[in-house]
């Protein structure tokens, strides 16, 4: 959820996983599938699939469940279901703005299913564009505060590697680069000895809006159920909500 702060985020994922890790695997595991398919099985060649593996290891996925999804991928077995990313756009309570990841193997079946779970929620689902326009799609590595760690040293190792922005914060930065830059900033960071806390390409909203507790919740229960669903990815919104 792009519009809880970066931080907030990735523990609220690590609290998601440890509560539903099973269906969190098969959610990774496609997503693997996936990006072997579209670009090859080496890591070091995919950008894409080196961050789903990295997705999958700090969802504590066991080794050789990623290696099977990497093959499975590689191999592109006719017989499997063929995945597609698609993005679905609508709107939650209070007018927040809502893009949704998915990775779907029956069009037909998943899109009604998705404005059925916007309706009963009280949002709407849109039709393509009508609020991608008020996200950016970025490259995102949080990075924490640390002992020996200036901004000054931090803007020189990510801004040399294509990072085009860094946004501090009480508990660190938060760098951001064109999502094809992603890859090349985290190995600078890794390079550089400096340690992040997560990489992800995300959508980030350009402004965001103010809510009221009661609208918040519903917003966020919104949010809970779209996450359920088994072929959506991440959802994004462009408010603050509850801690999870």
């Amino acid at each position: 959820m792009a519009g809880h702060s970066a931080w907030k985020n990735i523990k609220h994922r690590k609290a998601a996983v440890d509560a539903k890790r099973g269906k969190i695997w098969s959610k990774l595991a496609r997503a693997i599938i996936v990006a072997a398919r579209a670009g090859g099985a080496d890591p070091k060649f995919n950008a894409v699939l080196r961050l789903a593996i990295d997705d999958g290891k700090a969802a504590n996925m066991p080794r050789d469940t990623i290696e099977k999804a990497v093959k499975k991928g590689a191999g592109a077995d006719q017989s499997e279901t063929q995945f597609e990313a698609m993005t679905y756009e609508g709107y939650a309570p209070g007018g927040v703005a809502v893009m949704v990841e998915a990775l779907v193997g029956n069009f037909q079946k998943t899109a009604p299913e998705v404005r059925a779970i916007f309706d009963k929620n009280g949002g709407n689902l849109g039709v393509s564009g009508s609020v991608s326009f008020t996200f950016q799609h970025r490259g995102r590595v949080l990075v924490p505060t640390a002992a020996g760690l200036t901004e000054e040293r931090l803007f020189d190792v990510v801004l040399a590697a294509g990072a085009d922005d860094v946004i501090g914060g009480e508990e660190g930065w938060q760098v951001l680069s064109a999502p094809g830059d992603l890859a090349k900033v985290r190995d600078a960071l890794e390079s550089a000895g400096i340690a992040f806390e997560g990489a992800e390409l995300a959508y980030i909203p350009l402004t965001t809006v103010d809510l009221d507790p009661d609208t918040a919740a519903r917003v966020a229960k919104l949010v809970a159920a779209l996450e359920e669903h088994d072929d959506v990815q991440k959802v994004h919104v462009n408010a603050e909500l509850p801690d999870a």
